[in-house]
């Protein structure tokens, strides 16, 4: 019997990290292992190339080098931005504006914020998942002082209205905080031109390592620190540096944003390929997200009649790796809460499956997806009650 096969296909849950970036990482593990905040020649090393890492990490967005504060991810990130700004704007207001289908790095930042006296609006989205700019300017008030809403959706890949919704939040004098963990190396950014105040990212998301992120915070923001100690990341974030993620995560965004215009040509066109496949050769499916405004890499297509989780460890079986939408919940039985933001039954959402695109795939994998998948769902909808009482067999398709 020959190795069983692997097709990746979940790099919106993580990437691997590439050569390069590990190549870079690899000498700050050894020889240049001396702590930033000391004043000999090996600390003036790893000092030197944080400021480097800073300064391709600033270059990605469009900012200044002063303007990035190096995290742990995209949690920390989204925390800090959210009750950073709630805590240093109390006295202006205690009103927070954000979205139905976030990450829950953003949500239950948001949820924990109203059990301390704010109040939250959570803004709806359409059948798209996107939201309507006219629906945020009517949710701003006087007490409005942070408005929250992600670039890319992490399960159904939606780009939202990004530079719109800034203008409105600039237009109000209202911080705009947007979590791009899903956009970077997918969509270009510009922090000035989109009227973004801050940006939260995580390396692991673009080829880079887990447990290093970063958080943009526009000159002049008003906005208290997470985590207190030292004097760290001029003094606003404390800890010792991981110098060597930090490395990574600069090398990984530069190679990111090198060609994201080529990079989204080839990903786009074998998504489109397997998207097209899948609506094809299975009935009773439609496409989740925006049919056009998406990652490049993303497909979120629910199957009627049948469990995501049942799906999922039939495909693993025959060595498929993708998810049923966020990776922080794939071990969760709740139906998605972006899904049925955007509408869809609670019976359909269960049966959706998130197969996201990157570096590694070839029209090879695609082949074998639509060879594959078809068989797993038949097999399941046979077992289903449900599916033999609908009467739906061969039923046509939603886009």
């Amino acid at each position: 019997m020959g190795e069983k096969r692997t097709v990746y296909m979940d790099h919106s849950a993580t990437t691997y990290v590439r050569k390069e970036v590990l190549d870079a990482m690899i000498p700050y593990f050894t020889e240049h292992f001396g702590n930033p905040s000391s004043i000999y020649g090996i600390a003036r090393d790893s000092k030197k190339a944080i400021d480097i890492a800073r300064g391709q990490v600033a270059k990605a967005l469009g900012a200044e080098p002063d303007e990035i504060y190096f995290t742990s991810g995209g949690s920390e990130s989204d925390n800090w931005a959210i009750k950073g700004i709630a805590y240093a704007n109390r006295k202006k207001g205690n009103h927070i504006i954000t979205t139905k289908i976030e990450h829950h790095a953003v949500l239950h930042t948001c949820q924990y914020l109203e059990k301390e006296g704010f109040t939250v609006t959570y803004l709806p989205v359409d059948q798209y998942g996107l939201v309507d700019p006219a629906d945020l300017e009517k949710a701003i008030t006087g007490k409005t002082i942070l408005i929250t809403i992600m670039y890319a959706n992490n399960e159904i890949g939606t780009i939202e209205p990004i530079t719109e919704l800034g203008a409105i939040a600039r237009k109000h004098k209202v911080y705009f905080h947007t979590d791009a963990v899903q956009a970077i190396g997918n969509d270009p950014i510009d922090v000035k031109t989109q009227n973004i105040d801050l940006l939260s990212l995580s390396a692991h998301k673009f080829y880079g390592p887990k447990g290093t992120g970063a958080l943009y915070i526009r000159k002049g923001v008003k906005i208290d620190n997470l985590i207190h100690g030292g004097g760290q990341e001029r003094r606003r974030r404390a800890g010792t540096e991981n110098i060597a993620g930090i490395v990574g995560c600069g090398r990984a965004i530069e190679l990111a944003t090198a060609d994201i215009e080529g990079h989204n040509m080839r990903i786009r066109a074998l998504r489109d390929r397997l998207m097209k496949g899948i609506l094809a050769k299975i009935p009773n499916a439609r496409l989740n997200g925006h049919p056009e405004k998406r990652l490049p890499g993303n497909i979120n297509i629910s199957f009627e009649f049948i469990e995501g989780e049942s799906m999922l460890l039939w495909l693993d079986d025959e060595g498929i790796c993708a998810s049923t939408g966020s990776a922080c919940t794939s071990g969760s039985l709740e139906p998605s809460h972006v899904l049925l933001a955007t509408g869809l039954p609670v019976e359909i959402s269960h049966g959706s499956l998130r197969l996201t695109l990157g570096d590694v795939n070839k029209e090879a994998d695609v082949d074998f997806v639509l060879e594959v998948l078809p068989k797993v769902v038949s097999r399941l909808r046979d077992m289903s009650p449900l599916y033999q009482k609908s009467g739906k067999e061969g039923g046509c398709n939603v886009q």
